[in-house]
């Protein structure tokens, strides 16, 4: 019996979930190239963004970057900002897990500038606080303080961590 698309991405994100990363990332493979077939390109490229995020986890970045690859070029055609900013950010995860910190940097920050265009505070907060934590082990102390500071700002309902984060952040410059 083969399974729809649909079908397969449920079972995908049921692995995932599970974390078996393996079995996801092959699920949702098969779902994007079933999307593919049926013409759904916005579906299919959601798919290989779900399964460059399962190559990551399952410690395969050389490959969770090349799934990601043109998945942003794609929502930005359809002008699907959310989207096209969560690609930039596996892109970037998948950079930084290959240590290149410079590209996953610049994808981080066009990340959050998308997610701020389209007021997704949150998921441009978790951006931000990758940039930072990159910029924080090449040793620029100063330079991750204010992106850390940005993170929080970004954040809507920062909790009692980040208020104290925020409040001890000023006093570095």
């Amino acid at each position: 019996m083969t399974l729809e698309p649909h079908q397969l991405e449920a079972q995908g994100k049921q692995a995932f979930a599970n974390k078996k990363f393996e079995q996801a990332a092959e699920l949702f493979r098969q779902a994007a190239e079933g999307y593919t077939l049926g013409r759904a390109e916005l579906n299919a490229a959601e798919m290989m963004n779900n399964l460059s995020v399962a190559l990551l986890q399952a410690g395969r970045p050389v490959e969770s970057l090349d799934a990601a690859q043109g998945t942003e070029k794609i929502f930005e055609g359809a002008k699907d900002i959310k989207r096209q900013a969560m690609a930039l950010g596996n892109i970037a995860a998948a950079l930084e897990g290959l240590n290149r910190f410079d590209e996953a940097i610049e994808n981080y920050e066009r990340s959050a500038e998308l997610f701020r265009q389209v007021d997704e505070g949150d998921l441009r907060a978790m951006v931000m606080k990758s940039a930072a934590a990159i910029k924080l082990r090449k040793g620029n102390v100063a330079e991750s303080a204010f992106k850390m500071m940005g993170s929080l700002e970004a954040k809507k309902t920062p909790g009692i961590f980040e208020r104290i984060l925020k409040f001890f952040l000023r006093f570095i410059k």
